[in-house]
């Protein structure tokens, strides 16, 4: 999988993680390549938890696997097998590949048709995808003609099988990464690990406590091109958190912006204010696809989306050549003055 099509990472572990070095159970850490981009790993080294090779080789088993699974960047995979066959096929799949359906079938059910997983098409049309042409604003009989190979009513599971009923490609590039943080905190649990940080293409879950007794603290990072600056400081204990926004994947043509956000509801990139969303969920995979959904919903909707489902979530919203942020009921329920509750 290519970064580009994946969440920016806007979410990052602050340096203060690597505190408590002093004390007798200490922080250690791990990474390296994974999904077009990195992961990291930084976890207490106490009593009972397995050596770092063993932690290191179980959290690359589970990249790896993955990435067989579900990646549209190498045409062995299970997915590109799926998406290359006709309509009207099944084929049989893990459970890993059925589960990340279901998380999109919910937040599409949820969300009225606004989250979908079968928009490769689209985003290879307007050149965000691992098959794109270069971006460019594709004529409107281009867009028509691939609209017709998109919409998730389409995908269906039967037993084990995942199934097609028209031509449609599946792209997990939405939840994939939030579901492999999940599945390596509950591995890295069963090696003893109680206290971490995981990230793995920006998206991140922490729990536990540090040597020193803090929270592990990330920064949530404010929408520049130019610099890297955190606007928020959240401590955080058994969350996962995911972000979404437009300001480092897009491209101009005729003075507009286009975003590689899509609205699956007429297949053109959103066009709103909102520069970007965090969410903050026990589930990693939920949070990860929620910020996309939320991304392409924009302030208004998203907003509202966000607070009938109580979900924890920061906007930052364009207002001119300034931003505003706003965090929803939940999020600020559960974060006050920056410190987890």
């Amino acid at each position: 999988m290519a970064s580009a099509v994946f969440q920016p990472v806007i979410a990052v572990a602050l340096a203060a993680a690597l505190t408590g070095c002093f004390h007798s159970e200490r922080i250690e850490e791990f990474g390296g390549p994974t999904m077009g981009s990195t992961y990291s790993v930084k976890y207490v080294r106490a009593e009972g938890v397995a050596p770092q090779a063993e932690l290191k080789a179980a959290t690359e088993a589970i990249l790896a696997e993955i990435d067989l699974q579900v990646s549209t960047y190498r045409s062995d995979s299970l997915i590109e097998q799926f998406n290359r066959a006709p309509a009207g096929t099944c084929q049989s799949m893990p459970e890993g590949v059925l589960e990340l359906v279901r998380a999109g079938e919910r937040l599409h059910r949820e969300s009225g048709g606004a989250f979908d997983l079968t928009l490769e098409p689209l985003l290879n049309l307007w050149g965000f995808g691992p098959r794109g042409q270069g971006t460019a604003v594709p004529s409107e009989e281009q867009l028509a003609e691939v609209r017709q190979r998109v919409g998730q009513r389409y995908l269906r599971i039967d037993g084990q099988q995942l199934c097609k009923d028209a031509a449609i490609e599946v792209d997990f590039n939405s939840i994939a990464a939030g579901y492999a943080v999940d599945r390596i905190v509950a591995r890295l649990g069963e090696l003893g690990v109680s206290s971490y940080l995981v990230e793995a293409t920006g998206e991140l879950k922490a729990a536990g406590l540090k040597p020193d007794g803090s929270h592990w603290r990330i920064g949530l990072e404010a929408p520049r091109d130019d610099q890297r600056v955190a606007q928020r400081i959240l401590a955080l204990d058994g969350y996962g958190v995911s972000t979404s926004g437009d300001y480092r994947n897009y491209f101009e043509q005729d003075g507009q912006r286009y975003s590689h956000t899509l609205d699956a509801l007429t297949g053109r990139p959103v066009n709103h204010k909102l520069a970007a969303v965090t969410v903050v969920d026990p589930s990693t995979l939920r949070a990860d696809g929620v910020s996309t959904l939320l991304m392409a919903l924009g302030p208004e909707a998203g907003l509202a989306f966000a607070e009938r489902y109580a979900i924890a979530a920061f906007f930052v919203t364009r207002e001119g050549e300034s931003f505003r942020t706003h965090g929803t009921t939940a999020f600020e329920q559960l974060f006050a003055a920056g410190e987890a509750q």
